[in-house]
């Protein structure tokens, strides 16, 4: 795998404008404004595994209680949520309309699954960095990769840290 990274664009913005109008260069992103935002939910947390192969007797010992945005958001201030769109992703375990959790802090590393806009387009891929060229890569065999050109317009938003899907 290469070790090549792109940098991502710097932002400049308020905590309350990366809800709310989060920009970069012209891009302008469809975000909730702040009222639309989930408040903190705390939820039980069992303390033991669940065996994904053979069952063993309950134990039903509750833990505790856990905030999912915190155990999921590591920099709140860098981190937004979206929806999937379409098919491309699915050998990544990422299908149509999962919510990603995105952090633009994490580094833009070749194998990384990336929000990239493409000439004013959002779309997930996994990132690839070649000596020669960058491409963005779909999960499935039914698509094209995106070979990105001297005369495109690429922006890398943000890594993919974690999907959350419903079976």
């Amino acid at each position: 795998m290469n070790s090549a990274s792109l940098l991502l664009p710097q932002l400049q913005y308020s905590y309350q404008s990366a809800y709310a109008d989060l920009r970069s260069d012209s891009l302008h992103l469809p975000f909730l404004p702040l009222q639309q935002m989930p408040l903190a939910m705390a939820v039980p947390l069992f303390g033991s595994k669940i065996p994904a192969g053979f069952p063993s007797p309950a134990d039903d010992h509750l833990e505790a209680s856990i905030d999912l945005n915190q155990q999921y958001v590591r920099n709140p201030s860098a981190t937004f949520f979206v929806r999937v769109q379409g098919h491309s992703m699915i050998g990544a375990g990422i299908n149509n309309n999962d919510m990603l959790v995105v952090d633009r802090s994490l580094e833009a590393k070749s194998g990384a699954i990336v929000i990239a806009v493409v000439n004013g387009e959002l779309t997930v891929k996994r990132l690839l960095i070649e000596p020669d060229r960058v491409l963005l890569m779909p999960e499935n065999p039914d698509y094209q990769p995106i070979v990105i050109k001297d005369f495109m317009d690429l922006h890398i938003w943000g890594v993919v840290a974690h999907v959350i899907h419903t079976l």
